[in-house]
């Protein structure tokens, strides 16, 4: 037999075992590192759980002495009421006391959705102006909180943020308005649209929302951008006032129970 014969008839299984065993090497050392990924990514999920619990927490307790602490207000303001000097101070420390009791209620209307999935917006609209117009209108008669729309359900992470901007919105409008507020929610092509109109003065000329100094209409445009919506402003109906609008468009949900068609409910808060 040649030599070469002889090299080729032992040589190549040696080749292949010692191949074998570097792939072998290989693979045990990239089992060993995943296997350390792994356990870090475990390590780093539980960290972030245990520290999204200890927020929520945290959270929790924040309202919890908020809300206590606007009923103890409440409590000291009637108390206070009821001994006054003057009937004039007496009156002046019971509004004060129905104000702080009314903003406590928007407070928590505006908090009730945090561990809801979904919500029915118009109705949950509805409450929320009810409270703000027990706030904002308690010594101003003849305005209202007027709130239009067909029910509707949308996500939590949508109606929370719509929830503080319309907040924010009502609130201005009742600075400047001389008759109703509307808050219309309605279906548009490709989403929804969430409008706050009133009867004021309107803005002033060359207004350009991304520009302005106010805290309100910074909180505004954070809200708008964090749900991917866009802000537009417009002359009101009858081209009086402001009309503010948030169109949105929520994922969707597939709801086999879901009746298309609710008619338009129109509601009003004194």
């Amino acid at each position: 037999m040649s030599t070469s014969a002889f090299e080729g008839g032992f040589q190549f299984p040696l080749g292949n075992a010692i191949g074998d065993a570097r792939v072998q090497k290989q693979r045990d050392a990239l089992k060993t590192e995943l296997i350390a990924a792994h356990a870090r990514e475990v390590f780093l999920l539980r960290e972030m759980r245990e520290l999204s619990t200890r927020q929520e927490m945290m959270v929790q307790e924040f309202e919890h002495r908020l809300v206590n602490g606007l009923q103890l207000v409440v409590s000291l303001l009637s108390l206070q009421s009821r001994i006054a000097t003057t009937p004039e101070a007496s009156m002046q420390l019971t509004t004060a006391a129905r104000r702080v009791a009314a903003l406590g209620r928007v407070h928590h209307r505006l908090h009730v959705l945090d561990h809801q999935n979904h919500v029915e917006f118009r109705q949950y609209l509805q409450h929320l102006c009810e409270d703000l117009s027990g706030l904002l209108f308690q010594e101003r008669a003849g305005h209202a909180i007027v709130v239009e729309g067909a029910a509707a359900e949308i996500p939590t992470v949508f109606a929370i943020p719509l929830g503080f901007i319309v907040n924010e919105l009502v609130t201005n409008a009742a600075k400047y308005a001389e008759g109703n507020i509307v808050v219309r929610f309605e279906a548009v092509a490709g989403g929804h649209a969430l409008s706050v109109m009133d009867q004021g003065p309107g803005l002033r000329s060359g207004f350009d929302p991304a520009r302005s100094k106010g805290l309100g209409m910074r909180i505004i445009l954070s809200l708008v951008k964090q749900i991917g919506a866009t802000l537009r402003f417009d002359a009101g109906d009858g081209g009086r006032g402001t009309c503010f609008t948030v169109a949105f468009t929520p994922p969707p949900k597939i709801n086999p129970w879901t009746r298309p068609g609710d008619r338009l409910i129109r509601t009003g808060t004194a």
